[in-house]
Parts: C-alpha cells; sequence; structure tokens
C-alpha cells in the first residue's frame, strides 16, 4: 500500500514505538515532537514492565501477557538496530500475598493465564531486596525491567537508522490538518492528546494523572523486582533501584513534593536494605489514562487520514510494542486487529 510519508506526532514511548515499526518495515516516518523526547511522561524512571492481576480475565490483560512474553526479542531488534541499550531485562517480580479465601483462586489463575510464567512459592527467597510476607510470595518469571530513558533513546537510534527522520524543539511544527494529498498522521501526544480527543469528540476521552518517582543508587542489577502496597522496586542494570509510583487525579504541583518523600519511605519499609541509599533522580510527570483504562488505538473518528495512539498510562512501556504494531498493520497492509476496547469510537 502506497501512503506516502506517514507523520508520528508525539515524542514518548508510544510515539516512538509506532515510528519504529512503521520504518522497520520499509515506510517513509517523520516523528515530531515540540519540546524533547521523553519530556512527557514516558521520561520517567520507574520502568517495571508487569502484568495485572490475572483475575477478572479480559482482552486487555490478554494483549498485555503476549506483549510481555514478546518483549525480550521486540526490544532486541531495537537494540541490534540502532546500537543502543533499552535496558531490558526479564528479571521476574516478588510479590506478597495477603491471606484470604481468593488466594488459592489468585495463584491457580496466574499459573494458567500467565501461561507458565508464574509460580507460587512457598520457600523464602534469597537477595537483596526481599519483602516480608505472612503467606508467601507469587514468585513470576514473565515481569521485565526496561530503564525508560534509554529505551527512548533506543528507540530514536533504530528508527535514524531505518532511515526514519526525527524533529524535536523549535523545528517541530504539528500539522493542524492534512494537506491534500498528505500522508496519514499518528496523534500519539500524551495527557494533552487526550483533552485534545476530548474537546473535538465532545465527550470525555481521558485525562492526566500525575505520577511520581524516585530512583536511588543502590546496586541489585539481577534481583527480581518486588511489588508490595501497591508500589513497584524495580532495580536497574546501573546500579540503581527506581520506586514509584504515586496516582494523583487532583494534583495541583507540577514537580515533585511531600507525596514522594512518603513514596521513598513506604519503599524502606518494604525493603529495609534500601535506608540510607542516596537520592539521585526525583521525578514528576503527567501520565494519560483513557477513561476505558484501556489505550487507545485506531482511527480519529470524523477526521479521515489522522489516527490515535494513546492512554498508555501505567502500562505504556509494556504495551507500546502491539499498539504500534496494531496500527502498522492497519496503516500498511489494512489488516485492522484493534479490539473493541481499544478504539476511539
Amino acid at each position: 500500500m502506497t501512503l506516502g510519508e506517514i507523520t508520528v506526532v508525539g515524542g514518548g514511548i508510544f510515539g516512538l514505538a509506532c515510528a519504529w515499526e512503521l520504518a522497520r518495515r520499509g515506510a517513509r516516518v517523520r516523528l515530531i515532537e515540540a519540546d524533547r523526547l521523553g519530556a512527557g511522561s514516558s521520561g520517567g524512571t520507574v520502568g517495571a514492565l508487569a502484568p495485572h492481576v490475572p483475575e477478572p480475565w479480559n482482552d486487555k490483560k490478554a494483549l498485555q501477557r503476549d506483549a510481555l512474553v514478546a518483549a525480550e526479542g521486540w526490544w532486541a531488534e531495537v537494540a541490534a538496530a540502532g546500537g543502543v541499550d533499552p535496558g531490558y531485562g526479564r528479571t521476574g517480580r516478588l510479590q506478597p500475598l495477603v491471606e484470604g479465601p481468593a488466594l488459592d483462586d489468585r495463584i491457580a489463575a496466574a499459573r494458567a493465564r500467565w501461561r507458565g510464567f508464574a509460580m507460587w512459592r512457598e520457600g523464602a527467597p534469597q537477595g537483596p531486596l526481599v519483602p516480608e510476607s505472612a503467606t508467601g510470595w507469587l514468585a513470576d518469571d514473565i515481569t521485565a525491567r526496561i530503564a525508560p530513558r534509554r529505551a527512548l533513546a533506543a528507540l530514536a537510534a533504530a528508527i535514524r537508522a531505518a532511515g526514519g527522520e526525527i524533529v524535536e524543539g523549535a523545528g517541530a511544527q504539528h500539522p493542524d490538518r492534512l494537506d491534500a494529498g498528505g500522508g496519514p498522521v499518528i496523534w500519539a501526544t500524551g495527557a494533552p492528546g487526550l483533552a485534545d480527543l476530548s474537546a473535538d469528540l465532545g465527550r470525555p476521552m481521558g485525562n492526566g494523572v500525575k505520577g511520581q518517582s524516585a530512583l536511588l543508587g543502590f546496586a541489585a542489577p539481577g534481583a527480581p523486582q518486588v511489588f508490595a502496597d501497591g508500589l513497584h522496586i524495580v532495580p536497574h542494570a546501573d546500579g540503581t533501584v527506581a520506586i514509584g509510583s504515586t496516582s494523583e487525579r487532583d494534583a495541583v504541583t507540577p514537580g515533585p513534593d511531600a507525596q514522594l518523600d512518603a513514596l521513598i519511605a513506604r519503599a524502606v519499609a518494604i525493603c529495609p536494605a534500601l535506608a540510607g541509599a542516596e537520592v539521585i533522580d526525583r521525578w514528576a510527570g503527567v501520565r494519560p489514562r483513557a477513561l476505558s483504562r484501556a489505550p487507545l488505538v485506531g482511527a480519529w473518528p470524523g477526521r479521515p487520514g489522522y489516527f490515535i495512539a494513546n492512554g498508555g498510562f501505567k502500562i505504556g512501556f509494556a504495551m507500546a510494542p502491539p499498539v504500534a504494531g496494531m496500527l502498522a498493520d492497519l496503516l500498511l497492509t489494512g489488516a485492522d486487529r484493534i479490539p473493541a476496547g481499544f478504539r476511539p469510537d
């Protein structure tokens, strides 16, 4: 299918993933970012690629599971194409479980729906970051980590190596309309894009939710992640541990604040080995949360030639590869694999 140049607006994980997926398939791609790559919510520090709880089950969770299984190969191809390491590692995760009538159901569902990537461990795990647990741990081998900023740099390098163009800053003029004969435009503009889509359609499509995270100087590069008390504790390969994140729907302050100090204190309470670790980065950003809680993917209703890739919220880095793949299929071959619950219409 001959489309001319495809424009991607937005230099976060969804925009870069779409540009790479199109470029690697031979399309002519131009990505434009009005600020800098990762200026929005994708420029954080956590990088937890982890599944949601396996019950109840739905299409989003199934797609997320399949994406997590395929992530190692996808990121390896990105690294090979551009020569930049994205910091990917399938290190697994420890999650303390709470005693209750649903415990056996949770274990059985994880075994069945995560397709052998999870197991129940009753013995005490070893390592520098191990949470206490009254009942034991759900240890899964599907969870991985990614270094968000390195991953964006790796994608940018791969896009350029494949012949794609990236324009940042003052030279990036967003296309407000399609000129006659212009190619498709993918809008991957995060929380501001959800506001634009809501205004255009006259109904709420989602909103921005502030999140905060911290990066500590603590070396545990091969240790599994910890997920406890709603908090991700993610060891990275560079000798840091990421802590995050908050979800603040009514936040008014734009940058890091006292809630981040409370987050760090909770992490130390969960993993006392982190006590005294230097805080080397404090991050805050606004993440795009679609009203449906699933990513928004597909044609922009009422605007021929415009397409949406948005709403990654907490799972953007995990879901970016399949989102990009679905849009590439739609634009390049006409194959529509987008689940009904993901469509902007």
